[in-house]
């Protein structure tokens, strides 16, 4: 008897491939039935497969976009191509005699096999769940969910080019650290065998920031990774991604330009307008943004009081449960949180803020007990927070006493402390949440979806 064959590997290359957006481009021009006359090889999953008598017609899709294959199986020879499967395809650009822009193919190769059934390919995959824990299938069958995190890398990549151009220089800060700060967070806690310590994921880039502006850096950002061990929410994912930007001899009014700027040049940049829709409503981002100041927005609502026991009792009327809120701080941010923020849905800067809620804020000229301090909103959300930076180290050792009375834990940090005794320039600095940006970017309404792989409560029964 004859040896059967051995089964044939599948190649373990396709050099040269043709981004299939670029086919289409090159084949747009032709006249309906015409073919072009360069070679193009293009690489993808075949979603699609259609069969005319001695014609199979196959949908490829790579992450620029889809074509079709169109095989005449006497060129080709008969085609072992299941959905799913990746597959290459050399051969010319043409149009279709319906006018669709195509490849005729000399010779379709399967560079990856699929074993398992593809979801729905008309409809896609339609469980958002499902969408979130696979997310290499929710990738795979939905456009859409490829071409948000597409617009999620071209927004990261117009940040660092406009802050690269403005001068600033990107630099790295440590993840673990052994003193948690630069915000009120709960953090994630570790253990490092070797050195014998616990350590900390970061809850912030900016006291290691601010340390570079010591050393005369100047002007220095870091778009990373921070991580709170808090609650999930349409807005909350337990790490996120942050911009965080110092620059020296400038203020927060200086910093309110400068993000004014940065997020109309990125909206231009990535989408063509200023102008997107979120959550049902229409916002333009480009600036001037309106600016009010945090005392102004709680009289609007009538609910501005340096009275804990006033605002508490205000606040119980209206229906509003504040027993988890131990002090007028507490208070004060949930008045805010609960009737102000909601509200701000085109792009505002709220600014000066209380002390007790700005712990590395300078304290305004005409009154001590505000900040320098703003945060920026739009479509009813916070996008950031900003200050002019406390520069002198006794009043931040001062702030920081203060913090640890509001705050279970250690809060100080006297190396940083004796960073700020050595002189740093005055100092307006920002932080800015990208997931959200690009939720507003994207119109998408759940963090989750502009977030590859968010955090999920494991399933009933999973190991």
């Amino acid at each position: 008897m004859p040896e059967p064959e051995p089964e044939r590997t599948a190649p373990k290359r396709f050099p040269d491939r043709d981004e299939i957006a670029a086919v289409r481009a090159e084949a747009e021009p032709l006249e309906a039935g015409a073919e072009g006359g360069s070679t193009v090889r293009v690489a993808g999953r075949a979603m699609a497969r259609r069969a005319m008598g001695k014609l199979v017609f196959l949908d490829v899709v790579d992450r620029s976009g889809r074509i079709q294959a169109i095989c005449d199986v006497a060129v080709t020879g008969e085609l072992d191509v299941r959905l799913g499967d990746v597959v290459g395809v050399v051969g010319r650009p043409a149009k279709s005699r319906r006018g669709e822009p195509s490849v005729l193919a000399a010779s379709v190769e399967v560079l990856a096999r699929t074993t398992q059934p593809l979801p729905d390919t008309f409809h896609g995959l339609t469980d958002v769940e499902l969408r979130y824990r696979k997310r290499y299938l929710d990738l795979l069958m939905n456009e859409e969910t490829r071409e948000t995190f597409l617009a999620r890398a071209r927004v990261i990549s117009a940040i660092r080019r406009a802050l690269d151009e403005d001068g600033f220089v990107e630099v790295e800060t440590p993840v673990l650290q052994p003193r948690y700060g630069g915000a009120f967070a709960r953090p994630f806690v570790t253990h490092h065998n070797e050195l014998g310590a616990d350590l900390y994921l970061r809850i912030a880039t900016e006291l290691y920031l601010k340390r570079l502006i010591v050393g005369g850096l100047e002007r220095v950002y870091e778009i990373g990774k921070d991580f709170r061990n808090e609650g999930v929410s349409f807005k909350h994912n337990p790490e996120f991604t942050m911009l965080e930007w110092y620059e020296a001899y400038a203020d927060y009014r200086d910093t309110m330009a400068r993000i004014e700027g940065l997020v109309e040049r990125v909206a231009r940049e990535v989408l063509g307008t200023t102008v997107v829709t979120f959550r049902g409503n229409q916002l333009d981002l480009a600036g001037p943004w309106e600016r009010i100041r945090f005392v102004e927005a709680l009289e609007r609502h009538e609910l501005w009081t340096r009275d804990a026991g006033e605002l508490r009792a205000w606040l119980t009327e209206r229906g509003v449960d504040t027993e988890a809120d131990r002090d007028w701080t507490q208070l004060v941010d949930h008045a805010f949180s609960h009737y102000v923020e909601p509200g701000l849905i085109q792009p505002t800067i709220v600014h000066d803020y209380p002390v007790e809620l700005s712990p590395f804020a300078r304290p305004t000229d005409d009154d001590p007990t505000l900040t320098e301090r703003f945060e920026y909103f739009a479509g009813g959300m916070e996008l950031g927070n900003a200050f002019t930076e406390i520069n002198e180290a006794a009043m931040q050792q001062a702030r920081f006493e203060q913090q640890s009375e509001q705050v279970e834990g250690e809060r100080g940090d006297p190396d940083y402390v004796e960073a700020l005794s050595y002189g740093m320039p005055p100092t307006g600095g920002l932080g800015f949440g990208i997931d959200r940006f690009v939720m507003l970017l994207t119109g998408k309404e759940s963090i989750r979806d502009v977030v590859l792989f968010p955090a999920l409560r494991a399933l009933p029964g999973a190991g």
